[in-house]
């Protein structure tokens, strides 16, 4: 046998189509020796590569092995380097299940990659509708973990009657909590772990099987709660039937285990060997101070303490020969050590053997108890899975009662109708209720309208509340039919992305295009300023290009849009509608309400005048935008003056010394000059004479030199605080040592040395 480290290449391809292996082999003298090992897919390329090793690793690869063999095809290598190809029919069931389990493995990884795909558009989509939003306050109301991740996976139903269903259960968990208030549910945190453990022969601890009696007790509590509903015929309420309180078992644990320790009446053991240690424990402590009391001299304290387990007495280091015991513990100080008395080490013994006996007795409790959390762990699940699901349907009725949200009629015929309706993050009392309608031969919305006027609003609210519909969930409206949408596809928002170099209409437009890749006729597309961030000549043009292909799609689209040609386009057009959000002019503030049928204006002319601009830049702007003049009464809100311009602060530039100036300057120590011709950078350490020349300390040297050939660069004043002490910069350590001697009035032994 050859050792598995030497390394032998071999690769068979077995193409699928042709179910041909192609095997590059070369020959050795003990070729028989190596094996089919490994098999590994390469899915782009429809091949199987075999490796060859040492023995085989895969049944799969064994059987190729076998087959090979059987047909004395050589492994191997040779000193020749020859190639051989060998041929196999479709008669060989192993590239038949090869190529089979191979199509599966595809098929589960495209699977895979498009849900991602969709998940990602969908989180996508529920970010631009603050549905995330709304998730958000819907997982505060919800007390289990399943329900909390049940809504963060929640997506919209496709089933009609799922959809029904569902909308019908948020329905009656709103009209049971009306009647009868919250339901007393547990948010059953560790239960299931320790079910687990029961189930795998573990040992629960006291706390968890008074956490399991406090779980029961919320599904008997619960129970009750359901029983009430049955009175007024409500179907949710039924679900009672489902859920068993275990009340024999909860009832024994109540009993046996209390304050998360097994109480002292759980058996009559328990009791007794607690009233013994307690007995013992009483007089191992009068002991305790009766020698002490004995020893009274020999005591560093008048109290008894506990160390290390043991009741000990303090006793002064000197005389613990004197003291008829064990050294226990000592203090810090070593001063003072802890001692048990003799006498008190018999009960200490006795009660440690009651202590054992008192644990062995506990364990015997928690086993038995477990046991019964063992033989009825099918029931507690089955508990559980019906907590988790009412806790999730009651979470949608809290959320309605929350937003006094009402139950959504859901039908397949393409049409909408929101009465009232806002939007569920707006304050209800500031919030403009909206009236909407589309469908029966209205498939498109134009709204059009000033800006900040409530376009966007408008759409997100139809979009959202259509989208809570399709959850399950109420909408806020007074009254709303939603139909039933097989995607929702949204661009709202800017869509910069400078890291992928995406300008804000080039993020509008790839994300339009892929809008028109998967729109179907059961789509419901909201698009917010249709054909913004461009040319509005080429803008106008893609608008309605779009506009276009949305009709075409069948596919129900509220857009909206500030280009007075689409208004045109969807005037003329058959199946798209205009709609306004009204403005008043008086207050120049929008009103918050849409009316259909009706194309709106920018008022930017109106607003500009209104706030101000002159009467000339108005005109200006109507004969570039219009190529005409202002209407009358813009006239008489402008304003004739011209802007009056108001006085802001100016630079102010470093001024420049001029060289009379810079002649006058009388240069101090610490100043940071520059020396020319050389440029180099000094500071003076010694002011001018009379002749003008100062002196400059240079990098290792100090120099003189005339002050017309310095520049000041930085005054000392900058650099140094004031009365600052030069010497510690121009002064040697000696020389300020022997000087401050002096200072001193000391008579100092030595000379002071000038540094040239």
């Amino acid at each position: 046998m050859i050792p598995f480290s030497i390394t032998i290449p071999f690769v068979v391809s077995v193409r699928l189509v042709t179910y041909t292996v192609l095997i590059r082999c070369v020959r050795e003298k003990n070729a028989s020796a190596f094996y089919a090992c490994e098999i590994r897919r390469v899915c782009h390329r429809d091949v199987l590569s075999f490796c060859i090793g040492e023995e085989p690793k895969s049944g799969l690869a064994r059987d190729l092995g076998d087959c090979l063999q059987s047909r004395n095809v050589p492994f191997g290598t040779s000193g020749d380097l020859c190639a051989r190809t060998v041929l196999f029919c479709r008669e060989i069931p192993f590239l038949k299940q090869m190529k089979k389990r191979t199509e599966t493995v595809k098929s589960e990884i495209k699977k895979k990659n498009k849900k991602q795909t969709r998940s990602f558009e969908m989180n996508n989509t529920e970010k631009q509708l603050e549905f995330d939003k709304v998730k958000a306050v819907w997982k505060e109301l919800a007390l289990t973990e399943y329900a909390k991740n049940k809504i963060a996976e929640m997506r919209p139903i496709l089933s009609e009657n799922e959809l029904s269903a569902a909308i019908r259960e948020t329905s009656e968990s709103k009209i049971l909590m009306e009647k009868n208030g919250f339901p007393p549910l547990d948010s059953l945190q560790g239960l299931k772990e320790w079910v687990m453990i029961a189930e795998k022969g573990g040992c629960l601890s006291a706390e968890q099987l008074e956490g399991v009696e406090m779980a029961l007790t919320a599904v008997s509590r619960l129970k009750k709660y359901l029983e009430q509903g049955k009175i007024c015929e409500i179907s949710l309420a039924y679900y009672e039937e489902n859920l068993d309180p275990l009340t024999e078992i909860r009832d024994r644990i109540r009993m046996q285990i209390r304050s998360g320790r097994v109480d002292d009446q759980a058996s009559k053991l328990l009791k007794t060997c607690r009233n013994q240690i307690e007995k013992e424990e009483d007089a191992m402590r009068q002991k305790a101070d009766r020698a002490m009391r004995a020893g009274k001299s020999y005591m560093a304290d008048s109290f008894s303490t506990i160390r290390n387990g043991h009741l000990c007495i303090p006793v002064k280091k000197e005389y613990k020969n004197k003291v008829a015991g064990i050294v226990i513990d000592q203090s810090s100080t070593g001063n003072t050590v802890f001692m048990e008395p003799a006498v008190v080490s018999r009960h200490y013994e006795e009660i440690q053997l009651l202590k054992i006996r008192e644990e062995n007795e506990e364990r015997r409790i928690l086993y038995e108890l477990t046991a019964y959390i063992h033989d009825n762990a099918e029931v507690i699940e089955q508990n559980i899975r019906m907590i988790e699901k009412l806790d999730f349907i009651f979470s949608k009725g809290k959320l309605s009662l929350e937003w006094d949200a009402a139950e959504p009629k859901i039908n397949t015929e393409r049409k909408i109708v929101l009465e009232d309706g806002r939007h569920p993050l707006m304050e209800r009392k500031s919030c403009v209720p909206l009236q909407f309608s589309m469908g029966e031969g209205t498939r498109g919305v134009v709204i059009t309208g000033p800006n900040t006027g409530g376009k966007t609003v408008a759409i997100k609210t139809v979009a959202l509340n259509c989208m809570m519909a399709q959850c399950g969930l109420h909408v806020t409206c007074r009254r709303a039919m939603i139909c039933m949408n097989s995607s929702f596809l949204c661009d709202i928002g800017d869509g910069q992305n400078l890291s992928e170099n995406l300008s804000t209409f080039s993020a509008h437009i790839a994300n339009v295009l892929d809008i028109l890749r998967r729109i179907n006729g059961e789509s419901l597309v909201i698009m917010d300023e249709l054909g913004s961030g461009t040319d509005p000549t080429e803008g106008m043009g893609i608008a309605i290009a779009i506009l276009e292909e949305l009709k075409k799609s069948g596919a129900l689209f509220l857009v909206t849009t500030h280009y007075p040609e689409v208004k045109q386009y969807a005037e003329h057009t058959d199946g798209i509608v205009n709609a306004r959000m009204t403005f008043d002019k008086e207050s120049l503030k929008p009103l918050y309400q849409l009316v259909i049928g009706e194309a709106g204006e920018s008022c930017a002319f109106y607003i500009a005048g209104r706030m101000g601009m002159p009467k000339t830049m108005l005109e200006t702007a109507a004969k570039a935008a219009y190529n005409g003049t202002l209407p009358e009464e813009l006239k008489q809100l402008c304003n004739e003056e011209t802007l009056k311009k108001t006085h802001a602060a100016k630079v102010q530039k470093r001024k420049t010394k001029t060289a009379q100036e810079s002649k006058s300057y009388a240069f101090q120590i610490g100043d940071s000059v520059m020396i020319y011709p050389d440029k180099k950078i000094g500071i003076v350490c010694q002011t001018a004479n009379e002749k003008g020349v100062l002196r400059v300390q240079m990098p290792q040297k100090k120099i003189w030199i005339n002050q017309k050939r310095v520049k000041l660069q930085v005054a000392a004043a900058q650099l140094y605080p004031e009365d600052y002490d030069f010497s510690i910069v121009f002064d040697t350590v000696e020389n300020r040592k022997l000087r401050h001697q002096m200072d001193r009035g000391k008579c100092v032994d030595g000379e002071i040395r000038i540094v040239l």
